[in-house]
């Protein structure tokens, strides 16, 4: 017997990223972190810098950093809107270290309660995706 899936879209303000049936997903929300699966009830809350693990209808895992977005789950499909959304394949190890460095050193020298508040969000973007590096490294 087949797995019930539920149709998923992770869409980024630049690309669609991912498009496709899934048996499950992970996703920090503002909350907590959020198990979804088939026949979840509607929902619609804001998702934490970090990461969205997927379990494809063949079984296959799937890791996608996101930097933050709005996660709404529909009884047959679930949205997952975020200003950047990127395959952990893709992510950049070198790059995510120094935007953390940067993050850190403008929290230190900030001026106004704006920069601050963008440092803070920087730092944090840069914190997730290393995170999310670091589990599928132990992974693989």
């Amino acid at each position: 017997m087949a797995a019930m899936t539920v149709h998923l879209d992770v869409v980024s303000a630049e690309q669609e990223i991912f498009s496709g049936r899934v048996e499950s997903l992970q996703v920090s929300g503002e909350a907590g972190d959020l198990g979804i699966m088939p026949g979840h009830a509607p929902l619609l809350t804001s998702i934490k810098p970090g990461m969205v693990r997927l379990v494809k209808q063949n079984g296959e895992e799937e890791v996608i950093f996101l930097s933050g977005g709005i996660l709404e789950v529909q009884p047959s499909i679930v949205n997952i809107l975020a200003d950047v959304a990127v395959r952990a394949d893709d992510l950049d190890e070198t790059a995510a270290v120094e935007a953390k460095r940067l993050a850190e050193e403008n929290i230190n020298t900030a001026s106004g309660d704006m920069d601050y508040a963008e440092a803070a969000k920087q730092l944090a973007n840069a914190v997730a995706q290393l995170r999310v590096l670091e589990m599928v490294r132990k992974k693989g």
